[in-house]
């Protein structure tokens, strides 16, 4: 191995951690770098060890094994990876508390820095966090190093385990515990822990394998039972032992410790999701036998006094509400009239209870915003319920009514029930006929099916007026009928960009002449967007300028099935950021894009993170730790260079999320496209559907049917009319294997 000094001059190339550099001597150099980030090392001397090499690109090259900055450690974290200390200052602290001093300062008394002339508390705050990561990452990065763990992937286990006392021990001990790092999971753990010498049939590795999977099956997948057999096909498939006698003993000991639940049936169940799902059964079991006192002598009075005009099936809700009922399930189509039966329903319990006592919740911001408005009643999300209450047994709530149902998994349908009170009334809203929730357990359509509670099937189509088709058509495609989508219609347009002769033509190409006309096409159907959307972009921004930040975010969408190719999500978001954000003042470079000033974004992790209410933000507060969910949609509202920080407003939770750069894009995308699954229970008042072939593995009734309904005023369709008649063809009956379904059989 031979030892290369020299000075860093310019970085050619770089990539979480990775990267190629020039030195003022002009040798290329190729290294990885832990500390912080790999701007830092501009200018600084460094000691590398490692050989020379010919790069097929940049020619030869030293390629290092190790790197050492040839400065003073606490000088080069002083001055260059914490903003705001200058080569004077750093001397100046280093001379008056000396090296070891003031090391011991950093360690374990930063508040004595307060001393120092300018040093603010959060000037403090930031270095002392900033001098906890730098030490932490050397140390985890000298031990992970030689087992294949990348300086991206240091970074996400260092944060993760900032809390641990010996991070390191913890990883020696056992290094599967890493997979329960959120972004790393059973592959990396094993790829790592197999590198630290772990062997292929050690039983650890069995038993976090079982774990992994069978968890995997469940949330991927969307069932919460598993057949054995299953479970060991893909077992083998990921360990390649295929012996299943160590499977069984593995299985044993994680039946035995409690972690898999084995059911009656010999279906297996992660154990946190069989107690959610055996709660859930007994809870719509026992609320839907609840009878409280009659609410009015005679209904039909209160419709007269509330000038309620009815039909048949929201009627019959009324009357089970009014007769006593404490649990019931009101399901209904599009334009079926859901929402104005809730809140008669509502109206209807508020002549007993007090308004204060009544909620309505569901899982998005903008669903939660919606039933507020058309309901006149308190709203919320799920998880803000749970994060406000999470130290009280149970809500002070006597009525509760849950919108989008049928978007909520078994485990946050559990949670959420457990904390409604015994006594109260509780009213379940959803559409069976959209996509069944991501995660494991489909809860409301087992109760429908299973007859678990009380139901109202509404199924009768109101509109106003006959040249509105929106409802009628998502309902055609509901049943499996193709609809008359080629008609005018106010609220709905298909606008055909087909392949002539789709099928003659690939028979008559070769494979790579079909696939570029393919491209070709879908660069057409892209044009069309773009035409679509500089159509209506005056009206989107006429609301941004007027500060309408929440209509902004919701009038005017584009969805797509998936997020590859050119006409999924990732490349329509680049292609419409330049429409409605092409000059932005500033800009955040990841490595996925650009996020910029004003752009449109949606949160993509469950995270904890620093954030404020509006009020808290205006009067200068320090920020919160709040819960921030996966699919709350926002906007950026201020970039601070100088902190490396990024703002974004998310007006239906009525929060400001705060963000470092470092990491940003692992959190945000951009949201002028989106999934339809990232949608569910979201509403616009205009919605452009991407068609195409190129999609036609996603394609079928429920997921149509819910990119449909996501449209409040206008629903455009672009792309392939066979795309479009295909996935109404296809009749999709979600078919999940839940604990629920097993326990209902006896």
């Amino acid at each position: 191995m031979q030892t290369l000094i020299g000075q860093i001059d310019k970085i050619i190339y770089e990539n979480g951690g990775f990267f190629i550099a020039l030195l003022r001597s002009g040798e290329k150099i190729s290294a990885h770098y832990y500390e912080s980030d790999v701007a830092h090392l501009v200018g600084a001397a460094v000691t590398l060890k490692g050989n020379w090499e010919e790069h097929r690109q940049y020619g030869r090259s030293f390629k290092a094994e190790s790197l050492l900055v040839n400065q003073h450690e606490l000088f080069f974290f002083l001055n260059r990876v914490v903003k705001g200390f200058t080569k004077k200052l750093t001397a100046e602290l280093i001379e008056r508390y000396s090296t070891e001093g003031l090391i011991d300062i950093l360690d374990n008394d930063c508040q004595r820095l307060m001393e120092i002339k300018g040093m603010s508390a959060k000037r403090l705050a930031k270095l002392s966090s900033g001098w906890k990561q730098f030490r932490s990452m050397r140390l985890l990065g000298e031990y992970l190093a030689p087992y294949g763990v990348t300086p991206s992937l240091l970074r996400l286990i260092a944060e993760a385990m900032k809390n641990v006392g010996d991070p390191i021990e913890a990883i020696r001990s056992n290094p599967y515990g890493l997979m329960r790092i959120n972004g790393i999971g059973f592959k990396k753990a094993d790829e790592i822990a197999r590198n630290m010498g772990i062997i292929p049939d050690d039983p650890r590795r069995i038993q976090s394998a079982m774990e992994y999977t069978l968890g995997e099956h469940c949330e991927q997948e969307g069932n919460s039972c598993i057949e054995r057999n299953t479970l060991y096909d893909k077992l083998d498939m990921l360990l390649e032992l295929g012996d299943h006698d160590r499977y069984n003993e593995a299985l044993e000991d994680r039946v035995r410790e409690g972690n898999i639940i084995r059911l009656r049936s010999g279906k297996l169940s992660p154990t946190r999701i069989y107690e959610a799902e055996t709660f859930l059964l007994e809870q719509f079991e026992k609320r839907g036998k609840i009878s409280h006192p009659p609410l009015c002598d005679t209904l039909e009075t209160f419709l007269k006094e509330h000038t309620l005009n009815l039909g048949e099936q929201q009627y019959e809700a009324l009357r089970l509400i009014n007769g006593g009922a404490g649990l019931i399930l009101l399901v209904g189509y599009a334009g079926t009239g859901k929402s104005t039966t809730a809140k008669a329903l509502l109206d209807l319990l508020a002549t007993r209870h007090d308004p204060n006592f009544i909620m309505t919740c569901a899982l998005s911001g903008i669903a939660s915003q919606r039933i507020r408005e058309r309901s006149g009643y308190q709203s919320s999300t799920i998880q803000s319920l749970l994060v406000r209450f999470e130290s009280h047994d149970t809500m002070p709530y006597q009525v509760i009514l849950i919108d989008e149902a049928s978007m909520i998994n078994s485990a946050l349908f559990a949670r959420l029930m457990a904390k409604i009170d015994p006594d109260a009334t509780v009213i379940i809203v959803g559409d069976d006929a959209q996509l069944p929730p991501i995660g494991a357990g489909n809860p409301l359509s087992d109760a429908i099916a299973l007859n678990l509670a009380p139901t109202v099937m509404l199924t009768q189509i109101y509109r106003q007026r006959d040249d509105q088709a929106i409802a009628l058509i998502a309902n055609d495609v509901r049943r499996g009928i193709i609809p008359s989508y080629k008609e005018p219609y106010d609220d709905f347009a298909f606008i055909p960009i087909d392949i002539p002769n789709r099928h003659a033509l690939k028979n008559s190409l070769n494979a790579d002449a079909f696939s570029e006309a393919v491209q070709m096409h879908a660069q057409n159907i892209l044009a069309k967007i773009a035409e679509v959307t500089l159509e209506h972009l005056g009206e989107s921004r006429e609301k941004l300028h007027s500060k309408q930040i929440r209509e902004y975010l919701s009038a005017f969408q584009v969805l797509s099935p998936m997020r590859a190719n050119t006409l999924g999500v990732d490349n329509l978001n680049t292609v419409l950021q330049d429409y409605f954000n092409p000059n932005p003042k500033k800009k955040i470079t990841t490595r996925r894009g650009e996020l910029r000033l004003m752009d449109k974004v949606v949160h993509v992790k469950n995270e904890n993170i620093l954030s404020y209410t509006p009020e808290e933000f205006k009067e200068g507060s320090e920020p919160s730790e709040r819960r921030i969910f996966n699919g709350m949609c926002g906007l950026v509202f201020r970039i601070d260079d100088e902190e490396e920080l990024a703002y974004v407003y998310y007006p239906n939770e009525e929060l400001i999320v705060q963000y470092k750069f470092e990491g940003i894009g692992e959190l945000l995308n951009l949201s002028y496209a989106l999934s339809i699954h990232k949608v569910q229970g979201m509403e616009y008042e205009r919605v452009v559907i991407v068609m195409s072939f190129s999609h036609h593995i996603m394609l079928n009734t429920k997921l149509l049917y819910t990119a449909l309904t996501r449209a409040k005023r206008h629903c455009i369709l672009i792309g392939e009319s066979g795309a479009f008649e295909s996935a109404c063809r296809r009749l999709e009956h979600t078919k999940r294997s839940t604990v629920i379904q097993e326990l209902s059989k006896g």
